[in-house]
């Protein structure tokens, strides 16, 4: 496993004791994880496209989180869920989304 990255229970803890936000074109669920960094996890349903357009649309959000980072003392979990219609959008839609969820948790 990468560091990191997550587990299936781990992503069942945060679905289940996280706090979510949401807009139209992404979900955030976030928990702290009692460490001093952030830890990312995407997921993209396969309702979402074939995988190509599931995997590029992974790639948009992990390189928005990279350039706009969570500025928190504490560590949280993140975990990004895309909603349908995510594939038809382009980059600076999907990192205008990314931010938006990132300044509702601050």
């Amino acid at each position: 496993m990468k560091p990191n990255s997550f587990n299936n229970r781990r992503f069942r803890v945060i679905y289940g004791k996280g706090a979510s936000t949401a807009n139209r074109n992404l979900v955030l669920y976030y928990l702290e994880n009692g460490s001093d960094h952030h830890r990312l996890g995407i997921t993209v349903s396969k309702k979402i496209g074939n995988s190509v357009t599931r995997n590029r649309v992974r790639r948009w959000i992990k390189e928005s989180y990279r350039l706009n980072p969570l500025q928190r003392e504490k560590g949280l979990d993140l975990v990004f869920i895309a909603r349908k219609g995510c594939e038809n959008l382009d980059y600076h839609t999907i990192e205008g989304s990314v931010k938006h969820l990132l300044r509702k948790i601050r």
